[in-house]
């Protein structure tokens, strides 16, 4: 806490500090409602990150060539670093690392409701390559004009990181709709499904989005969730057309006085559903990282045990040292 004769000066500085667009640091004075929104915007996103590695890492085994297999484990150890800079990033406002694993796998912090839907066929590592990673693009690159310093900098290396993998996954879906009649079948399929919860990531709409506007006034973030949601849109629109799928809404069509696509309303109570913990696979996801959690714990133990170690060899070199210095001191006097 900050005592009240010393806030209103340092709440200025922070004020002035938003204000030229300069970077706020961890060791700068913050109000504890930037600290509390960012710790819980990262977090969700580091979560949203480690579960991220579910959904296709299923595939790494059944992938159908040992390049394919090779591209998806690379992506999927991409997205287990991301986690890590992220936790780091959270770690910086006083957060501790074990404590928001324990919220996660408790279900007393959030992930990314595109998270919960199932990958039943090879088509859906391709369109969440495509989709998921194209809107997280869209969602992420502005966030490295954050206000707060290690979110940002993180930031850099996971978009270029997730602008590969956008790649990765709409090339993979060009080589399939070049195949099989059946392969086609699939790709349309994959994109009829993940459709609409890809447009429910960027969040509900702005009216109904709590956050949102302290956010921005605070330039943690720097476009509304509908803003983001649009220029997806508008992002896919073309690119759909040149792989040869029908995105399934009946309602998309450009807007030319706008100059924009017009589209339509996703279904917002799945959305809260999800969140809620009602999806397809949010219980399967959370029980498989709390088992992650509880297998890995002994690797933890050790690792600690061994910092422990190490910190007692040192601490005893240091005072052999000073020991050898102090004798050497006597000896000359």
């Amino acid at each position: 806490m900050t005592a009240p004769d010393t806030a209103e000066p340092l709440q200025r500085q922070f004020d002035d500090t938003i204000a030229r667009d300069h970077r706020v640091e961890p060791r700068d004075w913050m109000p504890d409602g930037y600290r509390r929104t960012l710790i819980r915007q990262i977090a969700q996103h580091a979560h949203s990150e480690i579960i991220g590695m579910q959904p296709e890492g299923d595939w790494i085994t059944r992938a159908p060539s040992l390049r394919r297999k090779a591209i998806l484990f690379a992506k999927v150890q991409d997205e287990a670093g991301h986690g890590l800079y992220l936790y780091s990033a959270a770690e910086t406002l006083g957060a501790d690392r074990a404590d928001l694993t324990e919220r996660l796998i408790e279900g007393r912090q959030k992930y990314s409701s595109i998270f919960n839907y199932p990958t039943p066929t090879y088509a859906d590592v391709g369109v969440i390559g495509w989709f998921v990673d194209g809107a997280a693009i869209c969602n992420q690159v502005p966030l490295c004009r954050s206000s707060f310093g290690p979110y940002a900098r993180a930031m850099v290396r996971v978009c270029k990181e997730e602008s590969f993998h956008q790649r990765q996954g709409y090339e993979l879906l060009l080589t399939m709709m070049r195949g099989t009649e059946g392969q086609r079948a699939m790709v349309q399929d994959a994109v009829d499904r993940w459709w609409w919860p890809s447009l429910m990531m960027f969040g509900p709409p702005d009216g109904d989005s709590p956050n949102s506007a302290q956010s921005m006034a605070w330039k943690i973030k720097r476009h509304t969730n509908d803003e983001l949601r649009q220029r997806f849109v508008d992002m896919t629109v073309p690119q759909a057309e040149r792989l040869g799928v029908r995105l399934p809404d009946p309602e998309l069509r450009w807007n030319e006085e706008r100059g924009r696509h017009d589209f339509g309303t996703p279904d917002w109570s799945e959305l809260q559903r999800v969140i809620a913990g009602d999806g397809p696979r949010n219980a399967e996801r959370v029980s498989r990282r709390r088992a992650a959690h509880e297998d890995g714990a002994w690797v933890r133990e050790a690792a600690s045990a061994y910092a422990a170690k190490q910190a007692a060899r040192a601490a005893g070199a240091a005072a052999a040292t000073q020991g050898q210095a102090q004798a050497q001191e006597g000896t000359a006097a």
